[in-house]
């Protein structure tokens, strides 16, 4: 399972699981926030770490780049796509938003 998919598996318990979720929240108040994040997938059963989450963004950007315009100068720049680690708090974030909404209006 690839790195994409452990995250995704992650982030699946996490909806799950709020507590959970805050669990991770918690691992960007560390003084090595992106070290407590794999340390916590691990904890989990998930093998990643620091440079594996770094390469699978970078590996995938650049996928993406090939595929895109003949991957030449011209290839759209896709700011952020090469972060994982990024991406998953910001869907994180998004769906904790969407409870707070949905709560608020209910």
């Amino acid at each position: 399972m690839n790195i994409g998919e452990q995250l995704d598996e992650i982030k699946r318990k996490v909806k799950k699981d709020p507590k959970l979720g805050r669990e991770f929240l918690e691992t960007r108040q560390q003084a090595d926030p992106l070290a407590a994040f794999c340390r916590k997938c691990r904890q989990l059963g998930y093998e990643i770490y620091e440079m594996d989450l770094i390469e699978a963004g970078e590996e995938f950007y650049a996928a993406i780049k090939r595929s895109t315009n003949g991957g030449g100068e011209n290839s759209p720049l896709l700011k952020g796509e090469d972060d994982f680690y990024e991406m998953f708090f910001a869907e994180l974030e998004m769906g904790e938003g969407k409870d707070d909404a949905a709560a608020s209006h209910g």
